[in-house]
């Protein structure tokens, strides 16, 4: 079974690679589409300016790929910015269109007494859906941010759980096949590696529906 890590030019695939292999699966960092559509699960990682993210995907054709993927049912995560990126659009350093492949917009963080700006750090995570298949068998714990913006989905039910950083924050996101965790899960200790050990095992269970 092979997951495809995207590679883009903006993300810490290194980590998120090493992540994958730890848990037992077969993490292929790649910017070919043919692999990337023939994997089981597909990873969008991503650190940096979302409207460079955006640049590169569209000059590379991956943005077309990464939809497809979508399209296509197989499982999908997208990690920090990569999360942001599903998003329709970003007011990061002016307006930017994003994937489009969920509604809502990546916004700044106001900030404020207690709030530096970026987000960094560890928080606590809030499920509001207990029943996504993400959070098959968790606890709520703590997760590790790094993040200037956060996501307003427009859908309420695409909100699968939130952290508080002065008001609730968009931590994980999921519709049908398509999931993003705003938090870097590589880097969130045991709680992070359960939560993605469950989006593999998603792609683990869609690799068999097909054989």
């Amino acid at each position: 079974m092979a997951i495809a890590i995207v590679d883009y030019g903006m993300g810490n695939l290194h980590s998120v690679s090493k992540a994958v292999q730890r848990l037992g699966f077969e993490g292929i960092v790649t910017g070919d589409a043919d692999i990337i559509l023939g994997a089981d699960g597909v990873l969008l990682p991503g650190v940096g300016a979302f409207g460079d993210a955006m640049e590169h995907l569209r000059e590379t054709g991956l943005d077309a790929v990464v939809r497809q993927a979508a399209a296509s049912g197989k499982p999908l995560l997208g990690i920090c910015l990569g999360m942001q990126l599903l998003f329709s659009e970003s007011e990061e350093h002016g307006k930017n269109e994003g994937l489009g492949i969920l509604p809502g917009s990546a916004v700044r963080f106001k900030g404020g007494e207690g709030f530096k700006v970026p987000h960094m750090g560890w928080n606590r995570l809030e499920f509001l859906q207990p029943n996504s298949p993400l959070l098959a068998g968790l606890k709520e714990g703590h997760v590790y941010f790094v993040h200037s913006y956060h996501v307003l989905p427009e859908r309420k039910d695409d909100l699968v759980a939130v952290t508080d950083y002065g008001h609730p924050v968009t931590a994980i996101v999921g519709r049908d096949n398509v999931f993003g965790m705003q938090f870097h899960p590589e880097k969130s200790g045991e709680l992070g590696m359960a939560l993605l050990r469950n989006f593999l095992s998603l792609a683990k269970g869609s690799e068999n529906s097909k054989g």
